[in-house]
């Protein structure tokens, strides 16, 4: 049989199958690489990534900069280290890599204001948290993300309402009556962070999932570019932005348990039986008294404070979609939140949307930035009293009762007598409190806010002329408010009601809050190599409408069915209620007009000069006085650029010098206090203008800026390559012209006292702050943050010339003894420093009640022998320390967070902390805190003894604010799907010897919700 012959293209083709597998065998191969890790000025780079690419196959370079690895030839090397850019090469059995600088990490541009620069330019003192640096956990508002992130900046915990805010203060306050929030600045929009009705906390409508970056702007150099509202600093939130890459999916939710583990520590039932019948005996008519209501239900032992709280179950859903659709890049984002409270009754819902779009035009020249964000928050407000209702409302006896203690089935005290007729009467006991239960069923307070931030902002690079930008933004911040808050009919406190007892009462509010900011400026960049220069020049102008408008009813009361025809009232069909018509509230609103001007010059990136100056007039001051000018200037020298530093490079990464001054300002008081304006009142002796019954008010015509004076000098370095990185600064803020409510002299004023600049107050401080990679290997990473700062303040004139008896001003009072005045600003003492009485102790240590130091000598105790502590509510030192464990896919991290110094009054304590004080007339008895075994007090003059220095508390603490537990995939099911699952605990510890539930909490602390501990389980999914 004659074999056929193998056609050309079959013998083709097995040529071509032998040479891919010789092929395929070659490729095959390993191959041993030897190599180094060098950077540009030929150093050596110690712990440098090296890795196969697609694979966990590799190594790190050692002490020399050296590295041995097999691979495969054909291999892909991945060679990567912090703060240069990472290389990918094929594999060869010698490797000389040079790592080159990453620029986008050593020129991080940073957030300035009116514009931006490059991180190693600035002069001022600014800090830039990234969203990777935020704290993680559950995260309901933006305050949160920066807790102890940054030094200077004081973050205080709020309460354990849902959807709480916390304070911020930069470099403490610079005002007393003024407010010393910060300016926020949302996408270039100045807005209010106060809440409005229907919030808590005006920064919880803004998504913390949309935020990037947070700048913080401390020093004057920094702040005075916003002139007028800056003396206590700006922090400037910056959104997530469109992409120009593809399109991506990014899905983050929580799932969120929250313990409310934190209890007063009051007395159980049996310990209250125990307690009073041992102090007061059966046959003593006290004793009588208190052995009938103790006995009224023998068995009973009821914990209030368990009754009251719940498992706060809460969840956080977020979709965003983000690329490039065409020539149009953005962003989408859908949120929503919602948290059941630990308070019960208590609720909090939030719906979050946000668009991006970032397009630009004409070859790149005109570039768009479109923002628009709108929230709806709906909150169920539960009445934070109950917390202090619960801990001291009698604890034998019972929740509910059907008999005529019963009032919508709770059990409330009921005093009992008999009419004319001699028929029982029984009626509600006026003087006693209200079932905490019945505090949080039997009212209903709910409120809806409905919010939208947006601009739109155009910066157009001149053609023939690109260094000049022209930039206008367009922006608005629109929030409307509604919300009612009435007590329901048959309760307790209906019942309490004196104008329609039984009915039940309350309120209503709608009100509409508006921005409108218009700005424009040039900006010219320019790089003049034949001088080795840089300069960038900026010029604008702004406006800026605030209008307020309360639409709520001056009066509405709800209105019994049977006088529904009592005129002047109607019916609305939507609550189903009765309303009295009343005028609404005029409007509120002020204007801001501001010319700037700004001018950042860089010689041989070694010299750094930042000039600016804002001239701001503001229609809260009167013509003579709008206007107010507000200057700085900063300069920072770069040593490390400098020739003689060549040498210490392999060590020293960053050495700069920084110098700043400036004045800022402060106009945040009410509309027109310049003004005469009148208002309706209804008792003819105080009207003005005989019986149209109008009543003017005081007014200020004299009213002016306040104005605060920085210094600031500051080091930054840097280690390694910025391995290990921070800065140390010093820092003097100097305040004149403080806002003062002062004495009118007769016949001046329509008042007695009048709001006048008279004041003056300094403080001064140190922050210091250090980042560190400790360890970088292959698997394993360890990033390590600490910052600390000290702060003290001083006020040092509060009238117009000196008066050594100024009493000075009333700053904090507990809600008892008619607002007993705990604290005071006065001269020489740090703003709300406590003002009380010193206490006496016997021999033993003890407090002796009613005993107080005579500390005038005169014999007798009165509020002469008042004295100033020198102990405020501010921490003289705080700090913050993270760390972050990364091993392969895993992730740990956690943060620390400290005060020093800090002094709360322990009001709680104070106003419970006698066994005595009974008395059968009131027909009701309480609960004590377990203090009354330290005191021993029994019979005291409680207007002396509850402001006794014994109560004031030193409130420092270390906290341990989160610890999460995270891992991270690559690829889930298919390789276009990534993520990260994470675990986390907040409010983990806290180390005090403050003896209230937490001692970060108000300055008067007397009805605090305490915060929960979170258990947070995340997932994160990226398509």
């Amino acid at each position: 049989m004659k074999m056929k012959t193998m056609k050309p293209r079959g013998r083709f083709f097995l040529l071509w199958l032998v040479g891919m597998l010789l092929s395929v065998q070659v490729f095959a191969q390993e191959i041993a690489i030897k190599g180094s890790v060098k950077d540009r000025l030929g150093e050596v780079v110690i712990g440098a990534n090296v890795i196969v690419k697609g694979t966990t196959n590799g190594t790190i370079t050692d002490f020399d900069g050296n590295f041995v690895l097999n691979a495969k030839q054909g291999d892909i090397i991945v060679i990567s280290f912090i703060g240069y850019k990472t290389q990918e090469l094929p594999a060869a059995t010698t490797m000389n890599v040079v790592l080159q600088d990453d620029s986008e990490v050593l020129e991080d541009v940073v957030v300035i204001g009116y514009g931006s620069v490059k991180k190693s330019d600035l002069s001022g003192s600014v800090v830039a948290v990234k969203a990777e640096e935020m704290n993680r956990g559950a995260v309901t508002s933006a305050q949160e993300l920066m807790q102890g992130k940054v030094p200077g900046l004081y973050v205080q915990q709020g309460s354990g309402e849902p959807g709480a805010g916390q304070t911020m203060r930069i470099r403490s306050g610079a005002s007393l009556n003024a407010s010393n929030d910060p300016l926020i600045v949302i996408d270039g929009v100045p807005v209010s962070n106060s809440a409005a009705p229907g919030v808590s906390n005006g920064l919880s409508t803004i998504n913390p999932n949309d935020i990037e970056t947070f700048t913080v702007l401390k020093d004057a150099s920094a702040t005075a570019i916003y002139g007028s509202r800056a003396s206590n600093g700006v922090i400037i939130i910056t959104t997530k932005k469109g992409t120009q890459g593809k399109i991506k999916v990014a899905y983050n939710s929580t799932y969120t348990a929250k313990d409310p583990y934190k209890r007063i520590n009051n007395l159980s039932g049996d310990e209250l039986r125990a307690t009073l019948t041992s102090i007061y005996p059966e046959n003593t008519t006290n004793g009588a008294y208190i052995s009938q209501i103790l006995n009224q239900y023998p068995d009973q032992s009821t914990d209030w404070q368990n009754e009251i709280f719940q498992t706060g179950l809460s969840t956080d859903q977020n979709i965003s979609i983000s690329g490039k659709a065409g020539f149009l890049p953005f962003r989408v984002s859908l949120g929503y939140n919602t948290e059941k409270g630990t308070l019960k009754t208590s609720k909090y819902d939030r719906y979050t949307g946000a668009i991006n779009l970032s397009p630009k035009f004409f070859n790149d020249h005109l570039s768009v930035d479109i923002n628009v964000k709108g929230s709806i928050n709906k909150t169920r407000f539960a009445d934070s009293g109950a917390v202090g209702a619960a801990a001291f409302y009698d604890p034998t006896k019972p929740v509910y009762a059907d008999d005529y203690h019963g009032y919508n089935g709770y059990w409330n005290w009921t005093a009992v007598s008999q009419d004319t007729s001699g028929s029982t009467v029984y009626s509600p006991n006026t003087q006693a409190a209200t079932n905490p239960l019945s505090l949080l069923f039997d009212r209903d307070n709910h409120g809806t806010t409905k919010r939208s931030i947006g601009n739109i902002q155009l910066d157009y690079k001149i053609h023939g002329l690109e260094d000049l930008h022209a930039n206008l933004n367009l922006g608005y911040d629109v929030a409307k408010a509604t919300g009612s808050n009435f007590t329901n009919a048959g309760s307790f406190m209906a019942a309490k009601d004196s104008n329609f007892p039984g009915y039940g009462s309350g309120n209503t509010w709608n009100n509409l809050r508006r921005n409108h900011l218009l700005d424009f400026y040039l900006n010219y960049v320019k790089d003049i190599k034949s001088i080795k220069s840089h300069i960038d020049v900026m010029a604008g102008y702004s406006w800026q409408h605030f209008y307020y408008k309360d639409f709520s009813p001056n009066m509405s009361n709800v209105m019994p069915e049977s006088e529904k025809d009592i005129n002047g009232w109607t019916y609305n069909e939507t609550e189903q209620r009765y309303y009295k018509d009343g005028d609404y509230a005029a409007p509120y609103e002020n204007y801001l007009v501001s010319f700037f001007g700004r001018l950042n010059y860089n010689l041989m990136d070694r010299y750094l000069l930042t000039a600016t100056l804002r001239r701001d007039g503001s229609s809260r001051f009167s013509e003579n006085n709008r206007w107010g000018m507000f200057p700085s200037v900063a300069f920072a020298w770069s040593i490390i650029n400098e020739p003689f530093m060549k040498k210490t490079t392999d060590v020293l990464s960053n050495l700069k010098l920084r110098l700043g001054y400036g004045i800022t300002g402060q106009q945040e008081i009410s509309d027109y206090l310049y003004l005469t304006t009148y208002k309706f009142n209804a008792n003819p002796n105080s009207t003005y203008l005989g019986n149209s019954l109008l009543k003017p008010q005081g007014y200020s015509p004299d009213l002016k800026w306040e104005q605060t004076t920085t210094y600031n000098v500051g080091i930054d370095f840097g280690f390694l390559n910025n391995r290990i990185n921070g800065t140390i600064e010093y820092y003097q803020k100097h305040t004149k012209d403080l806002l003062n409510t002062v004495s009118a002299p007769a016949g001046t004023n329509f008042t007695n006292e009048i709001t006048a600049n008279v004041g003056k107050m300094k403080n001064k401080g140190v922050e210091f702050n250090i980042n560190a990679v400790a360890v970088q290997t292959k698997d394993f990473s360890w990033d390590l943050g600490y910052n600390v700062t000290w702060n003290t303040s001083e006020i040092t004139q509060l009238t117009a010339s000196y008066n050594p008896s100024y009493p000075g001003i009333n700053a904090g009072s507990a809600s008892y003894d008619n607002g007993a005045v705990l604290q005071k600003h006065q001269v020489g003492s740090q703003p709300s420093t406590f003002w009380l009485y010193q206490q006496a102790y016997d021999v033993d240590g003890n407090p002796i009640q009613n005993t107080m130091v005579d500390r005038n000598g005169d014999g007798q105790i009165t509020e002469a022998d008042r004295y100033m502590t020198d102990k405020s509510p501010m921490p003289k030192v705080f700090m913050g320390f993270s760390s972050q464990f990364t091993y392969k896919n895993w992730d740990l991290g956690f943060n620390l967070r400290a005060n020093f110094g800090n002094y709360v009054y322990n009001a709680f304590a104070a106003n419970n902390s006698t066994i005595g004080n009974i008395n059968p007339s009131l027909g009701y008895l309480w609960n004590y805190d377990e203090c009354i075994y330290r005191t021993n007090f029994t019979q005291v003059n409680e207007s002396i003894q509850r402001a006794s220095d014994y109560f004031l508390e030193n409130a420092s603490f270390l906290k341990m604010d989160n610890i999460t537990l995270g891992y991270s995939f690559k690829k889930f099911f298919t390789e276009k799907l990534s993520g990260r699952i994470s675990f986390s605990v907040q409010n983990v510890f806290t180390i005090t010897k403050y003896t209230g539930l937490d001692p970060e909490c108000s300055a008067i602390d007397e009805n605090l919700w305490p915060n929960s501990r979170t258990y947070t389980l995340g997932l994160n999914l990226n398509f």
